[in-house]
């Protein structure tokens, strides 16, 4: 077959599976925004494209979501023209349609079979907005915002033959018709690169100098792309100063930038991360605050090694996208404390493969996070059972990729779209 990926960022959620369709012997293309893609990646071909104006000043704020998508898929629309004038017919397109760049692609070759991956419907009510009373926005217009961010979704499902999503909550936040349509497969994880490591060590450079940890130190973490309320930042923040006080040898590793994946800004220039940490400064004495450490944006390769030294992990979030860090926690056998809000309930069975606890229970996070400190057996119960079930579920060799690559084939065979 001839597959075209289409990703913004390509490869994003494609990492594992356009390769494993290049060692199948398919012809494989991508379509991607970065301007200094290669010409090749694992096989794959590379079609860089950009969008050739800005969102218009002074648009109306409910609609210039849309504008950018639409900006974003004449771009790639353009792109794919050029690259059908150079001969190539794509069986199967393959998209992450989230920022608009498939919108009309299915004009340039109207016989390919278009699977998108459903990443998220957006809900006025009863998912993520108006989900945290301390940052709902009580303006009715921004519900109706909300309901316009679909329009990007629904001029999809006009033209997708079928949809892939990484949760079965993930999907079911998606209307039918369409809903019938997805298949509900993960990512995968390689749970044999992300495994526990009894002899991990990790080097922590200080103001006071080096410090090598080790899993016989008492290690919190907290992981997320960006420290922000979506990701429940500011309850584990608001749970620090009784953790610390309860627990004077563990040092609390928090992993993430200080920009925002998700929601809306704080106000003026400051950044939640700075936010919230000052909000509890003075609650911790200097001594305590030392054992803090905001380690930003690591790279993976010393990622994987701070999850295998983690204690406890600590995994918090709205009702939104579950993030690949929690599931890598599991593969590596973490004992995890998450929030019980509904993209856990597929992969935190509370007191077996971790500990659920309400996502605003500032008092009840630190006792949760206390009581795994305090008893060893409890960890290893839970994280062993968090790894087997990472390896059942999520494992991308045995499990996702397989699976995946049957979707893939499955496309070429759907009847016509109507």
């Amino acid at each position: 077959m001839n597959i075209l990926f289409i990703h913004q960022n390509f490869p994003g959620q494609f990492k594992h599976l356009a390769p494993a369709l290049v060692a199948a012997k398919h012809t494989v293309v991508a379509m991607t925004m970065q301007s200094k893609a290669p010409a090749t990646w694992e096989g794959v071909h590379m079609v860089p494209f950009q969008a050739n104006r800005g969102t218009t000043p002074n648009m109306h704020p409910w609609v210039a979501d849309f504008e950018t998508k639409t900006i974003r898929g004449e771009a790639a629309l353009r792109a794919a023209i050029a690259l059908r004038q150079q001969r190539f017919v794509p069986d199967v397109i393959i998209a992450h349609p989230g920022w608009g760049e498939s919108l009309f692609v299915k004009e340039v070759w109207p016989t390919a079979k278009l699977g998108i991956y459903c990443e998220f419907f957006y809900h006025p009510h009863g998912a993520d907005v108006g989900f945290d009373p301390e940052f709902a926005n009580a303006d009715i217009g921004d519900a109706c915002r909300v309901r316009l961010k679909n329009i990007n979704n629904l001029l999809h499902f006009e033209v997708a033959d079928a949809g892939i999503s990484p949760t079965y909550w993930q999907a079911s936040t998606f209307p039918e018709p369409f809903r019938s349509k997805i298949t509900v497969v993960h990512d995968g994880i390689d749970t044999d690169a992300i495994a526990p490591n009894p002899a991990v060590s990790l080097t922590l450079t200080t103001n006071s100098g080096q410090i090598v940890l080790t899993r016989n130190d008492e290690v919190v973490t907290f992981v997320n792309r960006n420290l922000e309320p979506y990701r429940g930042y500011h309850i584990f923040m608001r749970a620090l100063p009784a953790i610390l006080r309860a627990r004077p040898n563990a040092r609390v590793l928090l992993v993430g930038g200080d920009d925002v994946s998700y929601g809306a800004r704080p106000e003026g220039d400051r950044k939640w991360k700075d936010i919230f940490a000052a909000e509890v400064r003075g609650q911790i004495n200097d001594a305590d605050w030392g054992r803090v450490h905001f380690l930003g944006n690591i790279p993976y390769q010393h990622f994987i090694p701070l999850l295998q030294l983690s204690t406890v992990h600590v995994y918090h979030t709205y009702p939104f996208v579950l993030s690949w860090s929690l599931l890598e926690a599991m593969s590596a056998g973490c004992a995890i404390v998450a929030s019980d809000t509904q993209p856990l309930h597929e992969a935190i069975r509370h007191d077996d493969t971790g500990r659920l606890v309400n996502f605003f229970d500032v008092a009840g996070l630190a006792k949760e996070i206390c009581a795994l400190l305090s008893d060893a057996a409890a960890r290893a119960r839970l994280g062993a059972n968090a790894r087997a079930f990472a390896q059942a579920t999520y494992d991308l060799k045995n499990i996702c990729l397989p699976r995946q690559l049957d979707w893939v084939e499955s496309l070429q065979s759907k009847p016509d779209h109507k």
